[in-house]
């Protein structure tokens, strides 16, 4: 661990503040992080004050004036460099991913190349900040649209995947030429930091400091500021719905944009004519993998009364040899959750499905046998459950599955859509006509639909996000890149005349 720390440049305390030359005042808390897997502390953190935010904030405007005016192939070079110096340090990275969140090591991998992928698309997209040639209705008129960078943004993440959301946001806001200030989560502190010190090499290197940022602090020191800030016009946030609330209802109160990712409570169904060679592998993955931490996680399963009882069995039999322990380990297919608090989320879940009427079929507990003990590791656990469950219309983010059976898909369509979240979802059908009801407008109501392919692995190429309370936002893919710049129209007259609007006319 030490060895991995020291590879990647991280010192104790490491800088939670970086922005240019300018690495914190020093006077903040010390933040600890904390192994998942066995409770031990990893490194620690110094945290910014909010003197220290100001002054990131003022350095990030300066950049901004310079910034703005490079052009955007130049910008997308530096992200490309971006690029390559994580493909360089890209097994260094995984592992830090993998021993700071808890996700296996193939998954944390996958998360850095996934960062990786994101500025390669980046640097494409660099070219491609397209705007629009409209017809006027004025002779000898030229009408047009074009894009300018909004300024400085925040970007706000979650622990779960804390490099590749920040590479969604930031790879993408910076070849629009925007400058950055991005509050990671407390849960993964050093994996910000090592991310943050190879973005100031490949910047300052390149004579452009100050664009992406780092100021890691407490709620009431950096991330109320952030969100109260009218120097930010736009707040990218992951997290919670609870949290996405406060985000959306601050910003909105100073006329701010968000960009919102938040919870999901995403269903798979599975219909009576189904593969389900193809569909217990996808259940499986959703569920369990990142133990039940992604946004996209399966939550749900819709099971056609005919199939019902061959994929519960067939689940019921798979579960017990997921192999739980370190996530290092190559055999591992379930890590740790990501703090005690989690683990206790989970209990309290367990005891609400049961006090409901749920059925545990297996899974349920804390496992408190070995050397997991040290660690905050839970069963995955399978729930036999009516569609009227109250519990499944919260999000639990922890490796619960719930298993409903329905009649026809219309019920099904119904159950499915019956969450306040709307993220990703899927089926599992070999009809046609069915999988095109899934997809058409009296179909699943999130922002990610999916025909025999399961809720989680969506690729960067697709905008991502969901509907209702998941907020409404789109990152990576697309045309996501809009949500980082300001639109203008632009009108030129070459004419000797000067046609006024309505047709008035001022004689002077």
């Amino acid at each position: 661990m030490h060895d991995l720390l020291h590879q990647l440049g991280l010192e104790d305390p490491a800088p939670g503040v970086s922005a240019g030359s300018f690495k914190g005042s020093g006077k903040g808390g010390i933040l600890e992080s904390t192994n998942p897997t066995d409770g031990s502390v990893i490194g620690r953190v110094q945290m910014a004050t909010n003197e220290d935010y100001q002054e990131v904030m003022r350095i990030s405007q300066e950049s901004f004036r310079s910034w703005r005016m490079v052009p955007g192939p130049v910008r997308g070079e530096v992200i490309r460099q971006l690029g390559e110096k994580m493909r360089e340090k890209k097994d260094l990275l995984g592992q830090l991913v993998t021993l700071e969140m808890g996700k296996i090591l193939t998954e944390g991998l996958g998360e850095v190349q996934e960062a990786i992928d994101i500025c390669d698309f980046s640097v494409g997209l660099s070219r491609q900040l397209y705007g629009a040639t409209m017809q006027s209705e004025r002779p000898r008129h030229r009408m047009y649209e074009q894009w300018h960078p909004l300024g400085t943004i925040g970007i706000i993440t979650a622990f779960n995947f804390p490099a590749a959301v920040w590479a969604w946001n930031s790879t993408i806001a910076g070849v629009c030429g925007d400058t950055m200030i991005w509050k990671p989560s407390d849960k993964t502190p050093l994996v910000a930091v090592a991310i943050q010190k190879l973005v100031d090499e490949v910047f300052d290197a390149n004579g452009y400091p100050g664009v992406m940022n780092l100021c890691m602090g407490d709620i009431p020191s950096v991330g109320t500021p952030m969100l109260e800030d009218r120097r930010l016009p736009l707040i990218s946030a992951t997290g919670s719905c609870a949290m996405g609330r406060i985000v959306g209802r601050t910003v909105g109160e100073r006329l701010g944009r968000s960009l919102l990712e938040l919870g999901g409570n995403n269903a798979l169904i599975v219909t009576k004519d189904a593969d389900l060679d193809l569909a217990v592998p996808a259940i499986l993955f959703g569920a369990v993998g990142t133990a039940g931490q992604r946004c996209t996680s399966t939550r749900r399963v819709l099971m056609a009364k005919e199939i019902a009882g061959e994929l519960t069995d067939r689940l019921v039999r798979a579960y017990p040899t997921i192999q739980i322990g370190d996530p290092l380990e190559s055999s591992t297919l379930m890590g740790p959750l990501a703090d005690p608090s989690a683990v206790t989320a989970y209990e309290n879940a367990v005891a609400k499905i049961q006090e409901q009427g749920g059925e545990i079929l297996c899974g349920g507990k804390r496992i408190t046998d070995g050397d997991l003990a040290k660690g905050n590791f839970v069963e995955p656990t399978l729930v036999r459950a009516k569609a009227d469950l109250p519990m499944m219309q919260d999000e639990t983010f922890a490796p619960i599955l719930y298993l409903v059976e329905y009649q026809d898909l219309d019920e099904a369509m119904a159950i499915h859509n019956n969450v306040p979240q709307g993220l990703s979802s899927a089926i599992f059908t070999e009809s046609m006509r069915t999988a095109e009801r899934f997809l058409s407008h009296e179909g699943s109501d999130c922002g990610i639909a999916n025909v025999n392919i399961g809720t989680s692995g969506a690729e960067i190429g697709g905008a991502f996000g969901g509907e209702k309370d998941t907020g409404g936002g789109r990152e990576a893919g697309s045309d996501s890149w809009k949500a980082y710049m300001r639109r203008q129209t632009n009108t030129i007259n070459y004419s000797t005349d000067l046609p006024l609007a309505q047709g008035v006319k001022f004689d002077v």
